[in-house]
């Protein structure tokens, strides 16, 4: 599919086939493209959960994630979620294949650019989480399936359920699998005239 169209044709889905499965090939290639995605530094601190336990899914769907079918019925259900000290856990590997000098640079300046900036962790922390998500979702949509990201849920509950490491940050799910039901007309877009400024506001 060419970008532009799924970029066009991605729409947030709410009703999926229960009985569709993705195959691990499939699971490989989606998650393959969405680490192409850029992070601050190389670092690449998302890391991804992906629920597959039908039990616990359910249990996220009832008991914290307002009843919403897409958590139990989508054939992929990722929990999105980062490192936020990932800028300390061995940072030469996240330029291990660039030329010497570059990354002796890089690497040099990524302690001090962190360091005692937990607003700044968090915030990168979670504009990667962004990036790979709507990676995550047009990869979906070029392969003919479609998504829905999610914030509807108690996440203080869900990261206690999945046990999020102390160091890590929680995001929204993707849901992604085989549509049962044709969306809406699109709501409407703000115009561009009112979105778009140059120089200044």
């Amino acid at each position: 599919m060419d970008t532009f169209d799924a970029i066009y044709q991605r729409r947030s889905i709410k009703q999926f086939d229960p009985d569709h499965h993705l195959t691990p090939a499939e699971e490989q290639k989606l998650l393959e493209a969405a680490i192409q995605s850029p992070t601050s530094f190389n670092i690449q601190h998302w890391r991804f959960l992906i629920l597959r336990d039908r039990q616990l899914r359910q249990t996220i769907r009832e008991q914290y994630g307002n009843n919403q079918s897409q958590m139990t019925d989508a054939s992929l259900l990722i929990l999105m979620a980062a490192d936020v000290k990932a800028w300390q856990k061995d940072p030469q590997r996240y330029w291990q294949n660039a030329p010497q000098e570059v990354a002796e640079l890089l690497v040099n300046w990524m302690g001090p650019f962190h360091e005692g900036r937990e607003w700044l962790q968090r915030d990168e922390a979670q504009r990667s989480i962004g990036m790979a998500m709507q990676t995550l979702m047009l990869a979906a949509k070029a392969m003919g399936y479609d998504s829905c990201p999610m914030i509807g849920f108690d996440s203080e509950k869900v990261a206690e359920l999945v046990k999020l490491p102390a160091d890590y940050v929680l995001g929204p799910m993707v849901a992604i699998g085989k549509r049962t039901k044709e969306p809406w007309p699109k709501p409407g877009q703000v115009p561009l005239s009112e979105l778009v400024s140059e120089n200044h506001f």
